[in-house]
């Protein structure tokens, strides 16, 4: 049985984690597609104004980039999904090993919440006989058994967002004139994360000009470094 006073022994979860995971999932995954496929092909820009390379390069960037999130976001929610269905199997045998000593756990739990202990005690009475894991699961884990968090869900959406955020810097690298063609790419990339950082700001209820200045400061360090990078390969002639 867990402890009522600490709960320390099975973290919280939240249930609003399941709802708003496959959203996380393609925020990040936008920022990244943008982030990594500018610094690539504006790092290729500065060595060739010939648009074969670049756009191979910058093919490669979406597809690689793609597959990986999406695996990576696959492998981190499947962890999640494991880690929440052992609390809620965990649970669930508590319940049928000690039914009493849950009850009184529940009783205590809704007192800590600030309910009278008859009050306590008749509601977790009311609430095991609706469905006892349930209302286990919600007090103590404030976890949904039917909003586990979906591994599929979100690894679509980061690879489909991840993609989705990678087309901007592509086409503008690919369509703007040669000899604005780096400038404006840095302005329209910088714009997008901006945009996204808002966004993340919004989704993760942080401060948005923090968030969006972290994201417009790495975007614009990431291109200006693979630029850098870019040049000098094509100055010293190693590329």
């Amino acid at each position: 049985m867990t402890d009522v006073s600490g709960q320390g022994s099975e973290p919280h979860n939240g249930s609003v984690m399941a709802r708003s995971n496959w959203l996380r999932a393609g925020v990040l995954g936008a920022n990244d597609g943008i982030v990594s496929t500018a610094a690539t092909v504006v790092g290729v820009a500065g060595v060739t104004n010939t648009l074969a390379p670049i756009l191979v390069a910058g093919t490669a960037a979406v597809v690689g980039g793609s597959v990986s999130m999406a695996l990576g976001e696959y492998v981190s929610v499947s962890s999640q999904k494991d880690s929440q269905e052992a609390l809620i199997e965990k649970e669930r045998q508590e319940l049928l090993d000690d039914p009493e000593g849950e009850l009184v756990e529940l009783a205590g739990l809704y007192e800590q919440k600030g309910l009278a202990p008859a009050t306590a005690r008749q509601v977790a009475v009311e609430l095991t006989g609706h469905n006892a894991l349930a209302a286990h699961l919600s007090a103590e884990l404030n976890i949904d058994e039917l909003e586990v968090v979906n591994p599929w869900h979100a690894a679509f959406a980061s690879a489909a967002s991840f993609a989705a955020g990678a087309v901007l810097p592509l086409l503008a690298i690919l369509l703007l004139p040669a000899s604005i063609r780096i400038p404006l790419t840095f302005v329209a990339v910088l714009v997008a994360l901006a945009i996204t950082g808002t966004i993340s700001a919004h989704v993760g209820g942080s401060s948005r000009r923090r968030a969006t200045a972290r994201l417009v400061l790495g975007g614009a360090l990431a291109m200006a470094f693979t630029l850098l990078v870019g040049t000098l390969l094509g100055t010293t002639g190693i590329a």
